[in-house]
């Protein structure tokens, strides 16, 4: 929409009265109070020009226009300053805003400013289309030369072609071919009695002399008959032939032949002689059964080595992949690499393959990747260039070799000391807190304050609750520990847990909705690590619940039985999480709960899910809540079965 306008202002008062002087100077205006909704608005109606004011609380005018620039730089953005805010303005110049205006805003200079806006769009839209006019009649001028072109060679072609063949016969006359003997193929001329007249040397060499023999002895089965060797077919058709035949050598050898033949018409039209010109293929066979057998190693070596392999367009889309991707990852051949490693819907920042696609140069990065069953992946991923034959970056190679494992180890080896320390501020905290409570409890004791001993009793119970699941996740992490299995009721399991938790969302104000399936069977595990891991999901969803402005924060909880599995489900309607969160909130240490949390809970969880040979899948959006589902086998795998049992420490 030409007249279309975007006026962008914190001040609700600014936007009604600008926005009423626009519309009546012709304008179509949108409003939006802050730079996310003006980001929302303009990609909703994609007006070209945008009003906006620079000082604005969360993202300003200047990060604004950096956004709307980094989609579109043809829109046009005028930036509206106090007058104490030149040195912004000015930024704003060098990020590629049209103009500025300051406070209070003067109608004549809004309309000024506007206008000038304006001629730059249409003066932009006149040479794109003078540019496209231009690159039409370019591009119509250079075919018309091309086709031109081609007509002229076709006819020096042919030209040059008379001209040879008519060389040919004189030199036939004379007995000395010469240029014939400068072909790196066996020719011949034949007559009209299928009869050779003269031969290369190559020719006579490998076939012996055979002038005045007759054409089709040289050849092997049904093309040693005159009617249907290729001159004999020749001069019956008088069109050019080309056969694929088998030739007799003068040592008896079978040799693999292309032949190809062309009549040599006299002044008259009628054919006089054939020329015939023939390669041995055998070599070409060789040369093909080579490269054959050469492509079924680079796939096999391809397909077998042991690290994710995919190649890449300048697009970052996936033109071919290995194996052991499009087992991990699936076969997604023409789709985003983001989108199959990632779950992104935009490149990531620094990518490697972007990187190599820039410089030219390898590349190698450390990632965190999800797998098409949702499995989150450490890997060392390394890049290289793939050049045309002129040297240009056509395709970039990426190899990503899976290093969970050692990432594992060595969050096991090199955690004691983060560990030591998180823990020794967590707990000093927590001592502190107790120490406070503990003194208020004996303030209290001293002056008979029973309100001032029931509050001091819940500081102290809470602290020493915090203590004690600190405790509780150290010795889990600190521990190898094999899980001590038996047959348990899923239902009373299900309950148990809802007792559990049910506490503390109670208290949280969360209200927790249950949904547990009736004839829910028994199945295989350690009920005290399995009840733990899904109470701590559940208390991870209070603790999303409550945090921000939730005017009704809820938690569903639902079990139910499959053929194979039994499946715990818990979701919550927080404020969710995006994908780069996701994929690390099982990480060691990593926690969204800033001090309050240790970044142990979900990785002990999910540790015991894995245990047991389950699997958690997440599935969440920001502000759209979370839900987490997990699937525990209703049999241990046997390797878990059979594994030591731990003793009783009771």
């Amino acid at each position: 929409m030409d007249n279309a306008l975007l006026l962008v202002d914190d001040e609700e008062g600014i936007r009604k009265v600008l926005g009423i002087t626009l519309a009546d100077s012709g304008y179509t205006v949108h409003t939006a109070a802050n730079g996310n909704e003006a980001l929302e608005v303009w990609r909703e109606h994609r007006p070209g020009i945008v009003l906006t004011d620079i000082k604005m609380p969360g993202m300003d005018g200047l990060e604004l226009l950096q956004a709307l620039k980094a989609e579109d730089p043809e829109t046009e953005v005028i930036m509206i300053t106090g007058h104490g805010d030149m040195d912004s303005a000015i930024e704003s110049l060098r990020n590629d805003a049209a103009d500025f205006i300051t406070k209070p805003i003067n109608d004549e200079v809004l309309e000024f400013s506007l206008r000038r806006v304006r001629e730059r769009i249409r003066m932009r839209r006149q040479l794109q289309e003078y540019t496209q006019n231009l690159e039409n009649l370019v591009r119509e001028k250079s075919q018309r030369v091309v086709q031109l072109e081609r007509q002229l060679a076709v006819g020096q072609v042919v030209e040059a072609l008379g001209s040879a063949v008519a060389g040919l016969s004189r030199e036939m006359d004379h007995g000395d071919p010469p240029v014939f003997n400068e072909l790196p193929c066996f020719v011949a001329i034949h007559n009209r009695d299928q009869k050779v007249v003269a031969t290369n040397a190559l020719y006579a060499e490998r076939f012996g002399d055979r002038s005045g023999k007759p054409s089709a002895e040289v050849y092997c089965g049904q093309a040693a008959s005159p009617d249907e060797c290729p001159v004999g077919r020749t001069l019956a058709t008088g069109q050019p032939q080309r056969f694929q035949v088998t030739a007799c050598s003068a040592e008896g050898r079978e040799l693999p032949l292309m032949v190809h033949t062309a009549p040599v018409r006299n002044h008259d039209g009628d054919v006089d002689l054939v020329l015939e010109i023939s390669v041995d293929v055998s070599e070409i066979t060789r040369l093909r059964d080579e490269l054959r057998f050469t492509r079924q190693r680079y796939q096999q070596l391809f397909d077998a080595a042991p690290c994710y392999i995919s190649v890449q367009d300048m697009d970052l889309r996936i033109a071919e992949t290995n194996d052991l991707f499009k087992q991990d990852f699936g076969d997604f051949s023409g789709e985003y690499c983001y989108q199959v490693y990632r779950h992104r819907s935009r490149p990531c920042d620094n990518c490697p393959a972007f990187e190599t696609f820039e410089s030219g140069e390898p590349f190698h990065t450390e990632e965190i990747v999800t797998s098409r069953t949702g499995e989150r992946y450490n890997v060392l991923v390394w890049t290289a260039p793939i050049r045309d034959t002129s040297g240009e970056v056509v395709q970039v190679m990426e190899l990503a070799t899976n290093i969970t494992q050692i990432r594992q180890l060595q969050d096991h080896l090199t955690s004691l000391g983060m560990l030591l320390g998180s823990v020794s501020h967590g707990v000093k905290g927590m001592l502190t807190a107790l120490d406070g409570g503990i003194y208020r409890l004996e303030s209290g004791l001293k002056k008979q304050d029973f309100e001032r001993i029931s509050s001091a009793s819940q500081v102290i119970k809470k602290q020493v609750g915090k203590i004690q699941r600190m405790v509780l996740d150290i010795l889990y992490y600190a521990k190898s520990r094999e899980i001590n299995w038996d047959v348990v009721s899923a239902r009373e399991l299900a309950e148990e847990i809802l007792d559990t938790a049910g506490s503390r969302a109670e208290q949280a104000g969360v209200r927790l909705h249950s949904d547990i399936q009736e004839d829910l069977p028994k199945f295989e595990a350690d009920p005290t690590a399995v009840s733990s891991a899904v109470v701590n999901f559940l208390e991870n969803g209070v603790d999303a619940c409550t945090t921000g402005r939730n005017a009704d924060p809820q938690i569903h909880f639902s079990v139910e039985s499959t053929k194979d599995h039994v499946v715990f489900s818990v979701e919550d309607n927080g404020p969710g999480m995006d994908q780069e969160t996701q994929d690390k909130i099982f990480s060691l240490f990593f926690s969204t709960k800033g001090n309050k949390g240790t970044g142990l809970g979900l990785f002990i969880a999910n540790q015991v899910i894995e245990q047991h040979g389950g699997r958690i899948e997440v599935s969440s959006e920001l502000g759209n809540g979370t839900r987490f589902i997990i699937r525990l086998p209703r049999q241990l795998p046997s390797h878990i079965k059979n594994a030591p049992q731990p003793r009783s420490t009771s």
